[in-house]
């Protein structure tokens, strides 16, 4: 059984989702306000938390790396209006897992939680791989821990990674530090191909 917690100021919302959850077998919590849902994410133990970005003592994507710095480490699952979409999905980008709209359907909350559970319980398996190998990796930040959790399951994978971002943002970096932590690349030579100049070399000739 999971506990979830709810951080809504709308009670329509939170009933329902309660109801859903509840229903998957699993405890439910609403709160009304973003304080009572930091304080309860801080104090208590929590696997996944339904978080609302308008609340009237705050904005829940503003509280995010707070929520997701809590004690448990909780999965967070942004509540959206229609206008907060894009917002949600930069709200991806810095650690929460996913994002549902106000007025989904009950299949669609259900779906939701039981992915991020899934998820969940994916992450903790392989928890021992969180000790990983990261030279030249440095800091602690929430975000930063979300990224080597994603790297630590890239590891463990057979499967194609691609990372994507801005030059300078270390892409490199970590893809020698999925190599070194993986059991079909560690010990084996890690090889550098400059895409750039060979596209510059093919045109040239």
């Amino acid at each position: 059984m999971a506990r979830v917690l709810i951080i809504d100021d709308d009670p329509s919302v939170g009933d329902m989702l309660s109801r859903v959850i509840r229903g998957m077998g699993h405890e439910s919590r609403h709160v009304l306000t973003l304080g009572q849902g930091v304080s309860q994410a801080q104090t208590e133990q929590y696997d996944v938390i339904f978080l609302d970005v308008h609340m009237p003592d705050g904005n829940g994507l503003e509280a995010l790396p707070e929520v997701k710095a809590a004690p448990s480490s909780p999965e967070v699952i942004i509540i959206t209006g229609q206008s907060d979409r894009s917002g949600a999905e930069l709200a991806i980008a810095n650690g929460a897992w996913g994002y549902i709209p106000k007025r989904c359907s009950i299949k669609e909350m259900n779906l939701a939680l039981t992915r991020a559970l899934q998820y969940r319980r994916e992450k903790q398996a392989q928890r021992p791989l969180t000790a990983i190998k990261r030279e030249g990796i440095v800091g602690s930040s929430p975000r930063l821990n979300h990224c080597l959790d994603l790297l630590a399951q890239a590891a463990a994978s057979e499967a194609p990674v691609l990372l994507t971002g801005e030059t300078g943002t270390g892409k490199e970096v970590f893809a020698r530090a999925i190599h070194e932590n993986s059991a079909r690349g560690a010990g084996g030579e890690f090889v550098v191909v400059d895409c750039a100049a060979q596209a510059r070399t093919a045109s040239a000739a």
